[in-house]
């Protein structure tokens, strides 16, 4: 079989097990969650949602009617050889799998708001390329819907702001977006690089699970000080009130200019889908555990 049709059809079965399957890491917050949350009305929305999931998985039915606009992240190993077919395997992906699975066609023109019937059009499915060593290509598909993508923010602040004001700038995001997005969140922050660049590192942050924290102890310092913080501000679950507005905040950063401090905040709902697999050049094909 083609290298691009095992790809394909790689894609389709990652979007199926994304908007069908919430990660074990995600999973697993839920249900801590619903031991520690204080309150009741906390209780029974983060019941309803692990109920929601149950069912999910039991039909093989999308946990979520707003099954998002599909965004690829690949890694391709420098021993693949031509990778020009990979581009339109993933689009057939996208079409077959608004069919097979179903989802529901998101994508449309930004102005005239025609759909295109099929989650495609021009830039979407979005593609995220990074180039590694290795005989194979890495693709993990991340779902986002529009709930919580409509509330990300990105920031330019000045340095002298330093790490106080990226603090207060996500927390403020956060308060800000209230229950509009879902909450418990999970909230992805790029730090640093540039304006657009800090937005993809808060995005590619989404990926990592949220039990893992980053090897930076620094990093990993204010993911843990960012993550008290948001669930000291009692937005609770579907913003009615609670301990847990957050299950997780992953950061990943870059090197920024010396008079700036980009700051993004890609926030996701309690639905943080996300599966992958590594197919190698031989047509092997490894499914990974989402990240």
């Amino acid at each position: 079989m083609k290298f691009e049709k095992v790809v394909e059809d790689t894609a389709v079965e990652l979007i199926r097990r994304a908007v069908i399957q919430l990660p074990k890491d995600i999973e697993n917050a839920l249900v801590k969650a619903v031991t520690d949350e204080e309150s009741e009305a906390g209780k029974v929305q983060l019941k309803a949602i692990l109920e929601n999931v149950k069912l999910a998985r039991e039909v093989g039915a999308p946990m979520c009617q707003d099954t998002g606009l599909l965004v690829f992240f690949l890694k391709v190993g420098d021993k693949l050889g031509s990778v020009s077919g990979l581009s339109n395997a993933l689009i057939q992906a996208a079409k077959r799998a608004t069919l097979e699975v179903p989802l529901r066609p998101n994508a449309v023109h930004p102005i005239t708001r025609k759909n295109s019937g099929d989650n495609t059009g021009l830039g979407i499915p979005y593609l995220d390329w990074d180039f590694i060593q290795g005989d194979f290509l890495e693709v993990t598909i991340l779902p986002k819907g529009a709930g919580s993508e409509n509330m990300s923010s990105v920031g330019m602040l000045n340095p002298a702001e330093g790490l106080p004001g990226l603090k207060k700038f996500v927390v403020d995001t956060i308060i800000a977006a209230g229950g509009r997005p879902c909450p418990p969140i999970v909230v992805g922050v790029g730090v640093g690089g540039t304006v657009d660049g800090a937005l993809k590192l808060g995005k590619k942050a989404l990926l990592r699970p949220i039990d893992r924290r980053h090897p930076d102890p620094d990093i990993a310092k204010l993911e843990t000080d960012l993550l008290e913080a948001l669930n000291m501000t009692g937005i609770g679950p579907m913003g009615l009130g609670g301990k847990f507005t957050a299950l997780g905040v992953n950061v990943e950063y870059a090197y920024c200019h010396t008079a700036s401090l980009p700051v993004g905040v890609n926030i996701q709902c309690w639905a943080d889908r996300r599966a992958a697999a590594r197919i190698h050049l031989d047509g092997k094909v490894e499914y990974l555990s989402g990240e």
